[in-house]
């Protein structure tokens, strides 16, 4: 795509979006703008239709009503959008080769791919893995290497759904690490977690999700110094919300 051609996917908007499966309300009227700037953090429980969102905004989903836009475009393609999902599937490859393919996916020129992918897998820290494969990597390896493999796309905006869940404290950190870097890059991060301390290490804005609706959405400082309603109090105290 030409830089004439070129059309940037931020904002997202979400206009009464709502998802529907049979007769189950995922998202109901989600009304949301994702925009440039420090990671956005999605959180709520178990259910509350986090990863529903990140793949509408994501492009993989389509609303059974209301509007979503990108740049204001409702027809955009995602060739400047990537996610990584909770439990990424690796290629039966080589670490280097996974990357590898994604830059060809992506349609990275050839003669660029092999830096590239020397640039990637340093980035998430496994530039002494190229030759390992994929899936002898440990849960936290792998996780990084999706990450490698979905910044191939070299995103605008990149969805994460809940990367650290089950990773001991040493592969988060690695991973925000990761992310943190990825931002300052200024790549949009959107993130789901149900941890309330990486919440609070990362996020710029906060959208707390509770049976497909939102909440409460606004800064970081905000939502966890003065959260505005009742949900949100009663979340940050660590009481479940049913």
């Amino acid at each position: 795509m030409s830089a004439a051609q070129y059309m940037p996917d931020l904002p997202i908007k979400f206009s009464e979006v709502r998802v529907r499966a049979n007769d189950t309300t995922i998202l109901d009227r989600v009304t949301l703008t994702i925009s440039s700037g420090a990671p956005t953090v999605l959180i709520g429980p178990n259910g509350s239709g986090k990863t529903t969102l990140l793949r509408v905004a994501m492009g993989l989903a389509r609303p059974s009503d209301g509007n979503i836009t990108w740049g204001g475009q409702q027809q955009l393609p995602p060739l400047r959008r990537a996610i990584v999902f909770q439990r990424p599937v690796m290629l039966r490859r080589r670490c280097a080769a996974n990357v590898h393919y994604a830059l060809a996916a992506a349609g990275i020129p050839r003669h660029r791919r092999a830096q590239r992918t020397s640039e990637l897998l340093r980035l998430v820290g496994l530039e002494g893995f190229a030759v390992r494969p994929a899936r002898r990597l440990s849960g936290g390896e792998q996780q990084r290497l999706a990450l490698a493999r979905a910044l191939a796309r070299e995103p605008d905006v990149l969805f994460l759904d809940e990367p650290t869940a089950s990773l001991d404290p040493a592969a988060t950190k690695t991973i925000e690490d990761i992310v943190q870097a990825v931002s300052s890059q200024g790549v949009k991060v959107v993130i789901a977690t149900h941890d309330l301390g990486e919440a609070r290490r990362l996020a710029g804005d906060i959208v707390l999700l509770h049976r497909g609706s939102v909440v409460e959405s606004g800064s970081a400082e905000r939502f966890f110094t003065q959260p505005a309603t009742r949900e949100a109090r009663r979340f940050l105290a660590g009481e479940l919300l049913l």
